[in-house]
């Protein structure tokens, strides 16, 4: 019982340093992304401009550029990631993640639909840009839900990867298509948000996300105990008095809502959801009580360091986010499927 107590202590004790260390490197990543970019910005300038004796070009750049999307670059990253973690959770395989299983693209369909319409009117309203996102991760996650589904077996995890991105490539061929129809303007918002690219950079963007974050997010840590549960065999589950499927279908939920509101305002970002809980899963272990704060602090560091570098790198162009983040996923996606096939 000693040692049981002991190892309890040890756990929650690595999990406290992790989740500092998460802390301290987001910060730092924080001020340095202050400073990226064409024009420079050192810290004293930031700290001039913070205390209200900066320039107005400098208040400009800061407040109405940079912080709205390094803001948004934490909360989509901690989004995905949680995301990501609750997939993996409720069809027990690492491979799982919005991205792959084609929620990501299947809300960036619909959120295209909405601004190709709306640009037509010359308002697009921001605020219901989740909803749209929502809509259309909704329907391909029923899609995949409905194909993947048998009766009297449930869900399979490697068929629902298989379906997931089989449904994905036909939404990415669909949006192929229909940017033959587009106008250049149009177009290009497309092309930016099939790269990955954080699009939505001003204050609106963030109050339109972080609702959703905000009650999205606790739900999900509430349900720790539950996908720890459906991670054992479902004959232990429905043992211990669980309705699987109700449960599994609550948390897909969540999921999905998270996916969708994040890519609504950050753009097609693959192998967050990936990246994220695996890095947290091996710092912290399993338990997803331990399991899921970390993961989203640590998809929120990957994505705020990838923004970073995507902004530093090619100066005065930038290099599209989500493509620094697949420079890493792919291979790792990769790695994982030669481990889990063998």
């Amino acid at each position: 019982m000693n040692s049981l107590s002991h190892l309890e202590k040890k756990k929650k004790i690595r999990y406290m340093v992790t989740i500092c260390i998460f802390l301290c490197l987001i910060f730092t990543t924080f001020l340095l992304s202050m400073d990226a970019g064409l024009i420079h910005l050192s810290p004293i300038d930031v700290l001039k401009v913070l205390v209200n004796h900066g320039t107005s070009q400098q208040e400009l750049i800061l407040f109405d550029f940079r912080l709205p999307r390094i803001v948004i670059s934490l909360l989509v990253g901690s989004g995905l990631a949680v995301s990501g973690a609750i997939l993996q959770g409720i069809t027990r395989n690492s491979l799982a993640d919005p991205g792959i299983l084609g929620i990501n693209v299947g809300a960036g369909l619909v959120v295209v639909l909405f601004i190709s319409f709306f640009s037509s009117m010359q308002v697009v309203p921001v605020f219901a840009l989740p909803f749209a996102a929502l809509m259309g991760a909704v329907l391909t996650a029923t899609l995949i839900y409905i194909l993947t589904y048998k009766k009297g077996q449930g869900l399979s995890p490697m068929r629902m990867i298989l379906i997931g991105i089989a449904v994905a490539s036909g939404i990415e061929a669909a949006l192929i298509v229909l940017t033959i129809h587009l106008d250049p303007r149009q177009l290009q918002f497309v092309t930016i948000w099939l790269a990955g690219s954080i699009w939505g950079t001003n204050w609106n963007f963030v109050l339109t996300l972080l609702p959703w974050i905000l009650i999205l997010m606790p739900l999900a840590f509430s349900k720790a105990r539950v996908l720890n549960i459906l991670n054992l065999y479902e004959d232990v589950s429905k043992g211990l008095g669980m309705a699987i499927e109700k449960e599994r279908l609550i948390l897909l939920g969540i999921a999905v809502g998270l996916a969708g509101s994040c890519v609504a305002v950050g753009g097609n970002m693959g192998f967050v959801g990936l990246i994220g809980p695996h890095l947290a899963r091996k710092l912290v272990g399993p338990k997803h009580q331990f399991l899921l704060p970390a993961s989203a602090l640590s998809g929120s560091l990957l994505l705020i360091v990838a923004d970073t570098l995507a902004r530093l790198i090619v100066q005065p162009s930038e290099i599209p986010t989500g493509i620094l983040v697949s420079i890493i996923g792919a291979p790792y996606f990769l790695y994982l499927l030669a481990k889990s096939k063998a």
